[in-house]
């Protein structure tokens, strides 16, 4: 049950991440009915490629670890970009800003994780563990 909450705390962070970036930056639009599939794609290459890039760069370079969570942001959005309708970025500038916007809102995510877990949990009648 904690995986399954995990997974939809981090759709739902992710969809939010990316309507933040889409809300500040003119150069990134949102196609509402592709939106959703772009949102599932985001969701399932960082649930995935994050966690095993960080674990390669941990065990050996550590103090560049922000800057490959950065990569990994970027890179995670462009293959988005290619694979949906649902997410648009065009011109440098803005390729540069919603990869940081999004990773802030991955990282203040990733802050409050455990707490997001322990409520939902909470709500729904089961110890938070």
């Amino acid at each position: 049950m904690r995986l399954l909450v995990r997974i939809g705390l981090a759709i739902v962070a992710n969809a939010i991440a990316l309507l933040i970036a889409a809300g500040l930056l003119d150069g990134v639009t949102i196609d509402a009915t592709s939106f959703v599939f772009a949102v599932i794609i985001f969701s399932i290459l960082s649930l995935i490629l994050r966690p095993i890039l960080i674990w390669v760069v941990a065990r050996s370079i550590r103090p560049l670890l922000g800057i490959i969570a950065l990569v990994t942001t970027f890179m995670i959005l462009l293959i988005t970009d290619l694979l949906s309708d649902g997410l648009n970025i065009t011109g440098v500038t803005d390729w540069i800003l919603a990869t940081v916007i999004v990773w802030l809102a991955t990282l203040i995510f990733d802050i409050f994780d455990r707490r997001l877990q322990r409520m939902v949990l909470g709500g729904l009648g089961r110890p938070a563990t």
